[in-house]
């Protein structure tokens, strides 16, 4: 019997318990299960890690703009998974962890980064203070001769309607400011799919760039509708200011570095920026993304108020 060898060292995974998009957390588990070590980079010990322990991935607690955090967690590993949520820290992040695995010689670096930087230039740039970061970014690890793969999704299914869920589960409405604008949202599960694909067998992707979108691109009116189907109660859209809706993310208490991006992502919605659809998650992975209508039916119970909610009962 022969052994792989591309088996024999882990695949680090940063990001590993993150919430929101959850591509992290999705590919360790299938890597995991195509039958590679995953080392999974965690900023804290708490119960997301255990549950990545009991899955078999090995956890390591650390800093993406450390050195030493990044050459504990680099070391003995040869493919990386780079991805990281919204921060002004992000390019810091990104470059640290580019020389770091610069240094260790890995054969892949896999780069999680957004669909909007294929629009941008040196001449043409966003209001997202996280878009610009996101193409610095690029440029930096086009820059490093590093064996880079590059991933762009457009905006998650995950992070773009659950975080709505609470508003269609008491009021019925998708509340946001894009007119008319279109999006082609994508699973993040669906992400993590096709990354796991070019870290299984990274050779024929080095230095490709995949724009990954969901299966159709609609306006939040026809969403509403799919959402209807799904849940099998009206659902409307209702267009709101977005001077309003990005004070109520302020008051919420969200980071200001996290909702100048996302007043800048409704904006460029509006504006047609996010109009896109692309075949390359089926080239990478053979399998269709994920719809909207089959997200929804999957994620029903938080879109629903439960009869114990329900006015009028007790």
């Amino acid at each position: 019997m022969t052994t792989n060898p591309a088996y024999d060292s882990p695949i680090l995974v940063t990001g590993a318990a993150g919430d929101v998009g959850a591509i992290g957390r999705n590919l360790t588990a299938l890597l995991l299960a195509k039958g590679h070590k995953v080392r999974a980079l965690v900023r804290r010990e708490d119960e997301r890690a255990e549950a990545l322990r009991r899955i078999g991935a090995e956890v390591v607690q650390g800093d993406l703009t450390d050195l030493t955090s990044m050459h504990r967690a680099i070391e003995g590993c040869a493919r990386i998974y780079f991805g990281m949520s919204v921060s002004p820290a992000y390019l810091e992040a990104t470059v640290n962890t580019a020389a770091v695995a610069r240094h260790h010689g890995v054969e892949v670096f896999v780069n999680m980064s957004q669909m909007t930087v294929a629009q941008m230039s040196i001449t043409e740039t966003t209001d997202s203070p996280q878009h610009k970061l996101h193409w610095l970014s690029e440029l930096a690890l086009s820059w490093s001769g590093l064996p880079v793969v590059t991933v762009r999704p457009t905006a998650f299914l995950e992070a773009f309607f659950l975080r709505l869920a609470a508003r269609v589960r008491e009021t019925d409405e998708l509340a946001l400011p894009m007119g008319s604008g279109k999006i082609s949202p994508i699973s993040a599960v669906d992400v993590a799919r096709a990354v796991s694909v070019i870290l299984d067998d990274p050779a024929a992707h080095i230095g490709r760039v995949y724009n990954l979108t969901g299966p159709e691109s609609a306006d939040l009116d026809r969403y509403a509708r799919v959402f209807s189907e799904a849940l099998g109660r009206t659902i409307r859209y209702r267009d709101v200011p977005l001077v309003a809706w990005t004070e109520g993310l302020r008051k919420a208490g969200l980071p200001v570095h996290l909702v100048h991006h996302l007043a800048a992502l409704t904006d460029l919605t509006k504006r047609g920026r996010f109009d896109r659809l692309t075949d390359d998650l089926f080239k990478l992975t053979g399998e269709m993304p994920t719809s909207v209508h089959d997200f929804v039916k999957l994620h029903a119970a938080e879109f629903t108020q439960s009869e114990s909610r329900t006015p009028g009962r007790i």
